[in-house]
Parts: C-alpha cells; sequence; structure tokens
C-alpha cells in the first residue's frame, strides 16, 4: 500500500524549510493532493504545533495511510477524500492550505476550483502555499521546464507550467494576496498568499 515518490524525496526538506517560515501560528493545515503522504509525514513531524490534514483522491488515500500509520504522529490526521470539482471539503476552516506538484497536473477549471476554496476555507490572516514549476511573462521558461510543459501537454492537453501572472491574479480573485515568491531547487517556486483580513469567510 506504501508508495515512494523520489521526488518527494527531493524536495521535502527544501519545502519544509520555507513552511517553518510562514505557517508560525496554531492551527489546521489542509494540504491538497498529498499523494504518496510523504510529505505530510515530513511536514507534520518538522511542524509539531500544526494539525496536519492530508486528502487526495480515493485511490491515493491507501498509501497515505500507511506512512501516517508507520509514523505515529499526534497532529497527523487520517487522509480524506478532496474532489476539487466537488462542493464540500474536507475542513470547514483551516490556517494554511498546501498544494504542492499539482497545479501543472490538473486543469485550469480544477486550479480554479482549488483557489476557490482555499479562499472560502482560509481564516483571514491565512496562508495558502502552492509548490512546482511556473513560467513569467517577463522572462523566458527554464529548457528543462519546456521540456517538462512539452511532456505534460502530451500526456494531457489540458494540463502543463501555468503563468504565473494567470495563477496569481486567480488569487487575488479569492481575496489572497501575494506574500512570497522564492526560487527552489531544479527550477520549482515556492509561491504562498495571505488571506485579506477584508475578506469574508464564506460558508
Amino acid at each position: 500500500m506504501k508508495q515512494f515518490a523520489p521526488s518527494c524525496e527531493r524536495n521535502k526538506q527544501p519545502i519544509l524549510v520555507v513552511l517553518s517560515e510562514i505557517l508560525n501560528t496554531r492551527g489546521v493545515i489542509l494540504e491538497v493532493g498529498s499523494g504518496s503522504g510523504q510529505h505530510a509525514v515530513h511536514f507534520a513531524r518538522g511542524l509539531p504545533h500544526m494539525e496536519w490534514q492530508p486528502s487526495d483522491v480515493a485511490e491515493n488515500l491507501p498509501s497515505i495511510s500507511a506512512w501516517r500509520a508507520e509514523a505515529g504522529l499526534a497532529n497527523l490526521r487520517e487522509p480524506s477524500i478532496l474532489d476539487l470539482f466537488a462542493g464540500d471539503w474536507p475542513v470547514i476552516e483551516a490556517q494554511a492550505v498546501v498544494c504542492i506538484n499539482t497545479i501543472h497536473i490538473v486543469s485550469w477549471q480544477a486550479v480554479e476550483s482549488l483557489f476557490a476554496g482555499a479562499g472560502r476555507i482560509l481564516a483571514p490572516g491565512g496562508i495558502m502555499y502552492v509548490y512546482g514549476p511556473y513560467r513569467y511573462a517577463d522572462r523566458p521558461l527554464e529548457p528543462s521546464n519546456e521540456d517538462f510543459d512539452r511532456w505534460l501537454k502530451a500526456r494531457d492537453s489540458s494540463s502543463g507550467v501555468r503563468l504565473f501572472e494567470d495563477v496569481n491574479r486567480l488569487a487575488g480573485q479569492h481575496g489572497l494576496m501575494l506574500a512570497g515568491d522564492r526560487a527552489m531547487p531544479a527550477n520549482n517556486r515556492s509561491l504562498w498568499w495571505i488571506k485579506s483580513q477584508q475578506a469574508r469567510v464564506r460558508p
């Protein structure tokens, strides 16, 4: 049942360094697209003041549960099903939403649903964090990400490396204001937004 993703093993510590910096208050973190479950264990262990709620499509839950059972961490919750196109999410309010290596995999409609959901459940002052490759309007895409983008689109024409400006505009539509954009290993980025204090948390 327990799956292993080499990319998770490579990027988990650099991501944790950023998360440790920006997630310094207590609360629930909803991880959207937990995949194998490796990140959930590493981040829950590294952020003991946070309650980590992993989520994914049903087929990935057994691996996440296996990683969780082996780790035995009190602050790592049982994984929940999360369908980006469904109205119901497994938590109704969170201090942070974390989504790693997902935005370029799913359709743009799913990205829109992701940010709508984050805007809905984040408390004012809450954090939306995403990680992965991005293209920028003012500079060429790195050759490795150009190759990756072609591979993604050959696999699924609705996926692909997203334009940062499009994603940032979408975030703003849901009361999320850019707070950080940091270069990461292998031409990835850490991006995070803060939920506006004036934005109303919709039911």
